[in-house]
């Protein structure tokens, strides 16, 4: 099941998109995709709609972020063995932590804007993890009962902000606008393997990240048992779990970051695809 929130920033909608492509509304089913309407139960009910009963939407509206009112947007950093090799560090021992400020997340196609005077914007696919239900203390065999479903993520990334401003890399990762979600909520029965997806990234037509999941250092479950073993997992909370390479940083012999103007395609088998066009903060 796809799900998805349509309309004006602030004021989106739920809908799905049936079997034939089409969006469909489920306003009067549930209030909205977000923590509250993320359990097993809801999940269940709506998939057991017709779809082809519900409202069809005309035109093409905006796509929101697909998690509305998110509670904790984690991220985990060099995840991936090929990312790790591309930038020389070191496979970490334990999963690195950083957080997102919820202010960055916007829509899976709105703009990314650069901030003021920055030259050292990156993009990052990644796989996204949105919680369904609470999980503490939570096995790698048990945890992915907990999650609702997946998504795509654009980790936006100014590297300047994130390496030479003193502190961890949450201030390079929070800008507003550096975290397009979705465009689909795809539960969690629909991907049955999350270790097995083909995710691609490209800057104005050119390939730059290719890569798939089977290369993550922590899988999806083991990151969840991590995480949960910290502190509690709530439903609604985005996990987003590391990038393959093909990273702006990892270019040699000089790095060659994005500028306005510039537009980014980002796909990852079978959850959608995004697209950005990079302006920037005057």
């Amino acid at each position: 099941m796809k799900l998805v929130r349509y309309g004006a920033d602030g004021a989106e909608k739920p809908g799905l998109i049936d079997a034939n492509g089409e969006l469909r509304d489920l306003s009067e089913h549930v209030s909205d995709i977000s923590g509250a309407n993320l359990c097993d139960a809801t999940m269940a009910r709506l998939r057991a709609l017709d779809s082809a009963t519900l409202p069809k939407v005309s035109g093409s509206p905006r796509i929101g972020p697909c998690v509305g009112n998110i509670g904790k947007f984690l991220c985990i950093g060099l995840n991936y063995s090929d990312h790790a090799a591309e930038t020389g560090a070191a496979i970490p021992e334990h999963p690195i932590l950083f957080f997102k400020a919820n202010s960055a997340v916007v829509g899976p196609n709105d703009d990314v804007s650069m901030p003021r005077g920055s030259v050292s914007t990156d993009w990052e696919v990644e796989l996204g993890v949105v919680i369904g239900k609470a999980a503490k203390y939570v096995s790698k065999a048990d945890a992915l009962e907990y999650v609702a479903g997946y998504c795509i993520i654009n980790d936006v990334s100014e590297r300047h902000f994130q390496t030479n401003l003193t502190g961890q890399w949450t201030k390079g990762k929070s800008c507003d606008t550096f975290g397009p979600t979705g465009p689909w909520l795809v539960t969690r029965d629909d991907i049955p393997d999350p270790q097995n997806l083909d995710m691609t990234l490209d800057v104005n037509g050119s390939r730059r990240q290719t890569g798939n999941t089977k290369t993550m250092i922590f899988t999806v479950a083991e990151i969840i048992e991590h995480l949960s073993g910290l502190m509690t997992l709530h439903p609604g909370d985005v996990i987003s779990t590391g990038t393959p390479p093909g990273v702006a940083m990892g270019m040699k012999p000089k790095p060659v970051y994005l500028k306005a103007g510039d537009v980014m395609d980002l796909h990852i088998e079978g959850l959608g695809q995004q697209r950005q066009t990079v302006t920037q903060d005057t």
